[in-house]
């Protein structure tokens, strides 16, 4: 529960990341001051040292030009995309290293010394010999340099939603700025149309050598068509072909003949259905029976008969002869009717044999076609290859064709896309060094300087310097913070409950009000991991909120090698706690009344030849059960854990412990290692007081300490005696 409440109240103390470097700013002020201020210096130094230079600016205007060699649709369509590259294009080209060759051969640079003294260097390099280089060499490496020197002072700058680029040139003579800008321009529409004419001479030698090839390619693939078709019995009918000329399909004999044999099967099957249907039905039920006249006659025959031989029946017996007679008439008549009912039977079911036999004949046939046209199909697997590829080199044929055609007449037409707008003009001042510009560039180095070096410097620093990070860092919930105050006002501001100092430790008991299960700890020590962390400080602070409560408090002080809790409180150090740990019995003579209410001390006394050996018995045990019996708290003012055993020792008599944490104080490392200590011997740490927030770390102290020091000063150095 303490923990998680610890947590949150850490999360809740979490300043905003701004705010965060705010501090960090203010802690490190005068070193990014001085950075700040180095780097600006610098600047304006550099800025009056450097040369004026003088840049020079034409402006060309280049439109967009489409050059398709081969025409293939898709392949060059003007869109925005393109043309984007288009214009990337161009801008390289502006500063290529022929380009800059031409300037130079045409302005004759190669031998110019002014040329090389605008740039800062010395004219002599012309004529100057290096041993072991020939002449050629010497040239070589010369021109090298003046190209190297035009690349490098050029500046291309495209004016955005537009078709104008602007091309600079910046040195220490404005009119060789001018000069040099106002022929690179020129020279750069003079290399623009010598491609043009060189691409289209290119490209009708290049059709000229693809025709050639292709018009013998066409004649080979047509004639290989022909010929394996011819070999594979595939006789074409007709052909299918799109508006590119490309074959999409063929009509063959073989697939004509199956397609209407397939029409005559699909017939005699349905007619050969229907037979069986008729043959399936009953003789005096068909159709041909009901519709037969023959029959529609003997029926009614045999009705008028049946009548009479009903009216006698009812009058004579059935022996009387004219009954007989009519009996005689109607047997006749049945056997008439079914004679005609088995004749039209025997017609369907030679009807439905017929067609038998024709849908066998049929499908005989089809079957034996489509084996053919199998074959076929597999043979046109080879004929398709043949025909797709003499499509293919018809139809370039024909594009190469046009194209040719197209290019010899365009290509004695010249057709310049580039114009100069705007010409050079000799600057009448330099456009660099600029004070303000090269102020701004300092101002900015010296920022991301200091904060480079400051991130540095935080990176070194171990020390934990919010309370944001102590959960985190240490596995332990964070009690409270305390405020940095001035040396001789921490006592002044405790007796003050009005003070930021007062409510920062009265929130410390509060927290602590919820570390056990009945309430504020009855006995705990205050401890740290060093020296100068405010550990006594705390322990008096806690003692006096305490007693303030209404509470009887004993506050000990049990650092014996360096007492400071009877100075606070000025009282004496002649006897106390060494005494009783040393063998007195009775220490209720060692108990000293302050002027706090309710609280009560028990000074260090005496320093001890081996304070370690003291509190390593059962005295400290034991003093603790006997002194809960007469006060209701017992607060603990324990030696720093680094180094040395007494905290330890201490921890294991009371019910917990308070860790004291200096901000921007011990390395992370070492509170660790302390912690670590406490919690082997059994130790329960309540949690963490970090004392000294807000201000400079190396500014950190309450007025008081360990000015003499326990015998280990040394490993603190000089720092940690000063703080104290």
């Amino acid at each position: 529960m303490i923990e998680q409440q610890a947590a949150q109240n850490s999360r809740g103390l979490l300043p905003p990341i701004l705010l965060q470097y705010w501090h960090t700013a203010l802690r490190w002020r005068w070193l990014v001051t001085g950075i700040i201020a180095g780097t600006l210096v610098i600047g304006v130094v550099a800025t009056l040292l450097m040369a004026p230079l003088y840049t020079a600016k034409v402006q060309v205007q280049i439109d967009r030009q489409q050059k398709q060699v081969t025409k293939v649709e898709g392949l060059d369509a003007q869109t925005s995309s393109q043309d984007v590259e288009f214009y990337a294009t161009q801008y390289a080209l502006l500063k290529t290293r022929p380009l800059a060759e031409r300037v130079a051969s045409e302005l004759g640079l190669y031998k110019s010394g002014a040329f090389l003294e605008a740039h800062g260097l010395d004219a002599d390099i012309i004529t100057k010999k290096v041993p072991g280089k020939s002449e050629a060499q010497l040239r070589g490496g010369h021109k090298r340099l003046v190209v190297g020197l035009l690349l490098q002072n050029i500046a291309i700058s495209p004016i955005r939603g537009s078709k104008l680029v602007d091309a600079s040139y910046t040195s220490r003579s404005p009119e060789l700025s001018a000069a040099i800008a106002n022929k690179w321009a020129s020279s750069f529409i003079a290399l623009s149309m010598d491609r043009q004419f060189a691409s289209t001479a290119d490209a009708r030698k290049f059709l000229e050598e693809r025709l050639t090839s292709l018009q013998d390619k066409v004649g080979q693939s047509e004639r290989a068509v022909i010929l394996y078709g011819s070999n594979a019995d595939i006789v074409n009918l007709d052909q299918i072909r799109d508006g590119d000329g490309r074959t999409l399909g063929n009509r063959t004999l073989v697939g004509a003949s199956l397609e209407q044999l397939s029409q005559a099967l699909n017939a005699a099957t349905a007619a050969r259905i229907e037979a069986q249907a008729r043959a399936g039905g009953g003789g005096d039920t068909t159709a041909e029976a009901t519709s037969s006249a023959t029959l529609a006659g003997l029926r009614q025959q045999r009705a008028s008969a049946a009548a009479e031989y009903a009216k006698l029946s009812v009058q004579f017996e059935p022996e009387f002869p004219a009954v007989k007679q009519y009996a005689e008439q109607i047997r006749s008549i049945d056997a008439a009717i079914a004679r005609e009912t088995s004749r039209i039977s025997a017609a369907r079911t030679r009807e439905y044999r017929e067609a038998q036999k024709r849908e066998s004949e049929l499908k005989a046939k089809v079957d034996q076609l489509k084996g053919d046209m199998d074959r076929q199909n597999r043979a046109n697997i080879q004929y398709n290859i043949y025909q797709r590829e003499a499509d293919t080199n018809r139809q370039l044929y024909d594009a190469l064709l046009q194209r040719y055609k197209e290019i010899g007449v365009a290509g004695s037409v010249g057709v310049n896309n580039i114009a100069i707008v705007e010409p050079a003009i000799v600057p009448d001042r330099p456009s660099s060094p600029k004070m303000p510009i090269n102020l701004a560039i300092a101002l900015l180095l010296g920022i991301g300087l200091a904060a480079a070096t400051v991130f540095a410097l935080e990176q070194i620093d171990e020390g934990i310097r919010e309370p944001s990070q102590v959960e985190p860092l240490l596995g332990v919930p964070l009690l409270g913070m305390t405020p940095a105050v001035a040396d001789g006002n921490l006592y002044e501001e405790l007796r003050d409950p009005k003070s930021h100092i007062f409510d920062a430790y009265f929130s410390i008991r509060s927290s602590l009000a919820f570390a056990t299960n009945h309430g504020l700890p009855r006995s705990f020590a205050v401890v740290s991991t060093r020296p100068a962390e405010g550990k006594s400080s705390t322990s008096l602070a806690l003692a006096q909120i305490i007693g303030r409560t209404g509470k009887r408090v004993l506050l000990v002080d049990a650092d014996l090698r360096s007492p400071s809790i009877h100075a606070m409180v000025e009282g004496s150090n002649e006897v106390g706690f060494s005494n009783y740990l040393a063998g007195e019995n009775d220490w209720s003579h060692i108990v000293q009344e302050t002027s706090l209410k309710n609280v009560s001390i028990i000074a260090a006394g005496p320093v001890p030849p081996s304070a370690a050996e003291l509190l390593s018995g059962d005295r400290l045990s034991q003093f603790v059960k006997e002194g809960l019996g007469q006060f209701d708290h017992i607060l603990i003012d324990s030696p720093p854990v680094l180094g040395m055993t007494d905290a330890p020792l201490i921890s294991k008599s009371v019910e917990g412990v308070v860790y004291v944490v200096q901000a921007g104080g011990a390395a992370v490392r070492g509170v660790k290692a302390s912690i670590q200590r406490i919690r082997q011997v059994n130790g329960h740490i309540f949690g963490i007081v970090l004392t000294k927030v807000g201000g400079d770390a190396k500014g950190y102290g309450y007025g008081y300490g360990y000015g003499y020091g326990y015998g280990y000063g040394q490993r603190y150095g000089e720092e940690d005696e000063a703080r104290g």
